[in-house]
């Protein structure tokens, strides 16, 4: 099993404070397992068994809980008199109104209260308002670099990033060998997540428009991506469709974390703009499912791949605008912005490829820091105060640089 420290740290740090713990990310990116995890340090640490009551919706139990107070009877009929209750309840907006049982259970003064879910929108309806400054977000992804590494200590990690972009970085790929499994796995959760957590529950009819956006969002991962585009492409595939229907499609498909949209920022002017958005995918193993081989894109899934990374560092990440040059990404903690550019090579005969890739860096005058991430194995070297870095060395830093 892969130790997910990160989060488990952050669950350690939270834990007996007067907060609800909610761990948001796409299906199958760990959360129930580094739910596992954390209830096995609780037991290791002395905590009584009988103390520790964790339900996962869609489990047999789970699966007969049809509202909230029968989820909450679960919970109550279970309580222990004397010492913490630690309540765990794993994809817990499969139950309608579930955020009633919820923020009874953590008003209770014995309660130590966890959840999972797999929606976005899980902290934008009624439990925000009910648990307004009483809940903490701790978003989870696939595995990082770093944490698929930690899997296969005896490869080096050319090979490994090979292996990671091709089969991808949810937790029990790692655990299989062959292709045609990996292949049906992948499958099976993009399947859950277009059946279940879009069509079904959110009640979009067409489900071949749906397949057809995701394809578009997967080919197009780092470009500058419009809702008039999408429709105006779609409908010129003979699959007519309106600014508004992309819309909805669009924003279930990163409420499912399957998609993130970075917005673009304007350097100069400090501002946040509204077009020329770009979105990255959840997993490089999803794209490949979905598209097949395409080897000419490893400049755009290296990019895919920092973007995620940077999200897991930083939290905050758009794309920069610099005059008219575009800064790959703008990292953002604390309202201290980092720069970065990703480049898959910038080797060739004349150095105009380096130049270019510099250009947008070179034109931001503040003191912030600027990276350069490429592929190419080089040693760390300064341009002109931007540092370039190979990108294997910083994915497995896990450093904020």
């Amino acid at each position: 099993m892969i130790q997910r420290s990160f989060y488990l740290n952050q669950l350690n740090s939270w834990k007996n404070h007067d907060v609800i713990k909610v761990v948001t990310g796409i299906r199958r990116c760990g959360k129930s397992t580094l739910l596992k995890l954390f209830r096995d340090e609780l037991l290791h640490t002395g905590t009584p068994a009988e103390n520790i009551i964790s339900l996962n919706m869609e489990d047999v139990e789970g699966i007969d809980i049809e509202n909230f107070r029968q989820l909450l009877q679960y919970f109550v009929d279970r309580l222990q008199p004397t010492g913490m209750n630690y309540i765990f309840i794993d994809e817990v907006q499969q139950v309608d109104g579930f955020e009633r049982a919820v923020d009874a259970l953590f008003v209770k003064e014995n309660c130590d209260v966890y959840i999972t879910g797999s929606n976005s929108k899980l902290l934008s309806g009624e439990l925000a308002t009910l648990l307004s400054g009483r809940y903490v977000e701790i978003k989870m992804h696939p595995l990082s670099f770093v944490e698929y590494a930690s899997a296969f200590p005896d490869q080096n990690p050319e090979r490994l990033y090979r292996d990671y972009i091709d089969k991808g970085s949810f937790p029990y790929v790692s655990n299989l060998s062959d292709d045609i499994y990996v292949k049906q796995y992948l499958s099976g959760i993009y399947d859950t997540v277009i059946l279940k957590d879009i069509v079904a529950r959110r009640k979009l009819p067409d489900q071949q428009l749906l397949k057809k956006i995701t394809r578009f969002l997967f080919d197009n991962i780092g470009n500058p991506v419009s809702v008039k585009k999408i429709a105006d492409t779609l409908t010129s595939m003979n699959a007519k469709t309106s600014v508004p229907t992309v819309e909805k499609y669009l924003s279930s498909l990163c409420d499912t974390y399957m998609f993130y949209r970075a917005d673009r920022y304007d350097v100069k002017g400090k501002e946040y703009l509204k077009t020329g958005g770009k979105y990255y995918a959840a997993d490089i193993g999803l794209r490949k499912t979905v598209l097949g081989n395409k080897p000419a894109d490893l400049g755009r899934v290296l990019e895919n791949v920092i973007f995620l990374e940077l999200l897991r560092r930083w939290g905050e990440v758009y794309v920069g605008k610099v005059d008219n040059l575009e800064v790959d990404f703008v990292a953002v903690q604390n309202g201290e912005p980092c720069y970065y550019q990703v480049a898959y090579t910038v080797i060739d005969d004349d150095g105009s490829i380096l130049k270019r890739e510099l250009a947008p860096l070179k034109r931001i005058k503040d003191y912030n820091k600027r990276f350069l991430i490429t592929m190419d194995l080089a040693p760390k070297m300064s341009h002109d105060g931007i540092t370039q870095i190979y990108a294997l060395d910083w994915l497995m830093s896990g450093r904020s640089e």
